[in-house]
């Protein structure tokens, strides 16, 4: 067989599968920055922390505040499902919703406990119990993150123009950048749901188009995009017409508001927290809301580490309450799902070595 032009890549040998990119490197270097985001806050804070303080805000929580923010970190959970059913209502028009709610309990706590290896888990069962191919969850799954980025922007931009109305006493420098910051995020926004509009309406061009200007990539990148590409047009290609769409994104704004009612319960939880306002909470939550994006797992990191950053550096909270805050905060909108979330997991038989495999069949 003649060996391929010495200006094109070689291809990967048919039936073989392409070799996952070295995943573990972008986890050692956010386990860095991680570290690093807490060494700083240690330097500043550590040598005069009060460690009494710190377990007196436990102590002190109001329960049923805290049992308010629970339930409403548990009700984000069945709002995700409710979404996911109208993304599988071309495929099946009246899905069990209790299935897939307890597939999102599970998924979710299999992301906390293992990482990304379990990012799968929920289509997969949906899939499975759904009876409908992999390829089309895989693309709601696809679409669903999506509509979380664009929705983390959005608040992160709202954000953004508000922090100045904080009482954080900023300059007016920082103001007008801040506030700049926010505007363009929004119009990013708006920008990229009128190119998923475009999208939808057109979408096998549109493949067609991004598969030639991706042809020059070596083959298992090439293969690894184009299956991506393939699941976000499928999983888009659910949204056919504006009662979907429209419901799509009302499940979505109601996600956020619980996820704003939850964080507010739990500010009303510590008696000593500064009585913040909605407009406060929702800004908070936008500068925060990146933090969930780089997570350790089992161990979480990034939301911990903004929450006390925006804490004490904008509302001034003590540091030792605001380290406080940071934790329960991660507990209840990360760590709660885990103990429902885990015997179900177990139950449906899933384990570490299922998990890594559906990724590496994937590539993703």
């Amino acid at each position: 067989m003649a060996a391929p032009p010495p200006d094109q890549p070689a291809r990967q040998p048919a039936g073989e599968p392409a070799p996952p990119p070295r995943r573990w490197v972008w986890g050692v270097l956010l386990a860095l920055l991680v570290a690093l985001a807490a060494w700083l806050l240690y330097q500043r804070w550590g040598r005069q922390f009060d460690w009494r303080a710190f377990a007196r805000s436990f102590a002190s929580l109001d329960w049923g505040w805290l049992a308010l923010a629970i339930g409403a970190a548990l009700a984000t959970y069945w709002g995700r499902a409710l979404r996911w059913a109208v993304m599988l209502r071309p495929l099946r028009p009246r899905p069990n919703l209790w299935g897939l709610f307890t597939a999102t309990l599970i998924g979710f706590a299999s992301v906390v406990l293992v990482g990304r290896p379990a990012e799968l888990v929920r289509p997969y069962l949906i899939a499975s119990r759904e009876r409908v191919p992999f390829s089309s969850q895989l693309g709601a799954w696809t679409l669903e993150r999506i509509a979380d980025l664009l929705a983390i922007l959005l608040v992160f931009g709202f954000a953004l123009t508000q922090v100045s109305t904080a009482r954080s006493g900023v300059g007016t420098w920082l103001k007008w950048v801040l506030t700049g910051g926010g505007y363009v995020a929004a119009v990013g926004v708006v920008v990229l749901l009128l190119l998923l509009f475009l999208v939808g309406r057109s979408p096998a061009r549109v493949r067609e188009r991004l598969t030639e200007a991706v042809e020059f990539l070596p083959e298992p990148y090439f293969k690894r995009v184009e299956r991506m590409l393939a699941a976000f047009l499928e999983g888009l290609s659910a949204l056919r017409d504006r009662g979907s769409v429209a419901w799509f994104i009302g499940y979505t704004a109601l996600e956020w508001v619980l996820v704003a009612f939850c964080i507010l319960a739990l500010f009303r939880a510590y008696p000593d927290m500064p009585r913040l306002g909605v407009g406060e909470v929702i800004v908070f939550m936008g500068l925060v809301s990146f933090g969930s994006l780089f997570q350790i797992p089992g161990i979480g990191g990034g939301v911990q580490v903004a929450a006390v950053l925006v804490l004490s550096e904008i509302y001034h909270v003590p540091i030792e309450l605001a380290s406080s805050v940071a934790l329960m905060i991660w507990f209840v909108t990360f760590v709660v799902v885990v103990p429902i979330g885990l015997p179900l997991a177990l139950h449906e038989g899933l384990g570490w070595r299922k998990m890594r495999q559906m990724r590496l069949e994937n590539h993703l």
